[in-house]
This record gives C-alpha cells, sequence and structure tokens, in this order.
C-alpha cells in the first residue's frame, strides 16, 4: 500500500508570533527609563487595552531592558477618569501620553513621536516618500460561520394553527 503524502501545513502559531514582534517600525525607544501604563480593569478604556495587547509586545521585545508598569485600576461608572502611560526619561523628565479615545496604533505612533529617535524619523520619511501612511490601520478579524446570520426558517400554516398545543406554547410556532 502506497504512502500517502503528508499536507502541508501553514505557519506555526510561533512563527505568526515572531512575525508580528518583528514587524516593522522596530519601536526602538531612545532614552526612556519607565513605562506607566494606567488604565481600568474591565468595562472601559478599550483603546488602552488594544494597545497593551497588540503593541506593547512589540515594545518590550524590541527593549528588553525597558521598565514598563501596568497599573489595572478597578473603576465603577460613576468615576470619570482617562487612561494614561507615563513615558519617564533618563534625565527624570516625564510625558504623558493621553490614550483616552484612540486606535492602539495611534497610541503607538504617539509614543514613537516621544522617543522613537532616528529609526522611527528614517521610517517617517521612507513611508511619506512612498506615498504610504506612517502605520497600517488594524484589520477586522473575519467572522466566524456562527456569527453570520442565518436564514430564517419557513413555517407552515399547520405548524402556525396546530390546536393541540397549550397556553404561551400555542403562540409560539
Amino acid at each position: 500500500m502506497p504512502r500517502r503524502p503528508k499536507p502541508v501545513l501553514g505557519p506555526s502559531r510561533l512563527s505568526q508570533v515572531l512575525a508580528n514582534l518583528n514587524k516593522a517600525p522596530r519601536p526602538e525607544l531612545v532614552n526612556i527609563k519607565t513605562l506607566k501604563l494606567k488604565y481600568a480593569l474591565r468595562n472601559d478604556h478599550i483603546a488602552a487595552r488594544h494597545f497593551v495587547k497588540e503593541e506593547l509586545p512589540r515594545v518590550r521585545y524590541a527593549n528588553p531592558a525597558l521598565n514598563i508598569e501596568i497599573n489595572k485600576v478597578p473603576k465603577t461608572k460613576q468615576e470619570k477618569w482617562k487612561p494614561e502611560m507615563v513615558v519617564q526619561f533618563e534625565d527624570g523628565s516625564t510625558k504623558i501620553v493621553d490614550m483616552d479615545k484612540k486606535w492602539s496604533t495611534s497610541i503607538f505612533q504617539e509614543l514613537l513621536e516621544v522617543a522613537g529617535g532616528t529609526p522611527w524619523q528614517r521610517w517617517k520619511r521612507e513611508r511619506k516618500a512612498s506615498g504610504l501612511p506612517l502605520l497600517d490601520e488594524p484589520q477586522p478579524r473575519p467572522r466566524e460561520e456562527k456569527d453570520k446570520k442565518k436564514a430564517p426558517r419557513e413555517v407552515t400554516l399547520g405548524e402556525l394553527f396546530d390546536t393541540s398545543k397549550k397556553g404561551a406554547a400555542a403562540v409560539l410556532p
């Protein structure tokens, strides 16, 4: 009996993670000592959470010596405060980046504007010269089959006027 050929597998999960971590532009931050992020634990500050999930691993991978502190604070609906990122430089000065009602890519872009250095400036020049946006906008994930709307089920007249049903079941098809 001949052997069945092995199916060609797609890229592994590890190769996808490494491709994301090494994606351009590389977020090499210059003269930064600490990044402090503060946002709501749940139910608010979606952009900050997306930044932490999508962009912060790239920042950590490119800057392994950088001290990153994340503070998830419980917040009630009555409280009104905005998420923020405090960038502390090596000379002791600080810069606050507002993360309220922004895309994670725009937060990432603001961080690179504050501390990107020459690699970021070179990236901006190259993108502008080629007529491309600075950062690619996030693409929505494709919906799965179970999320798609199902076609309504056709109901026969016999099901609508079934006299054997009593109570609320008599109304429902």
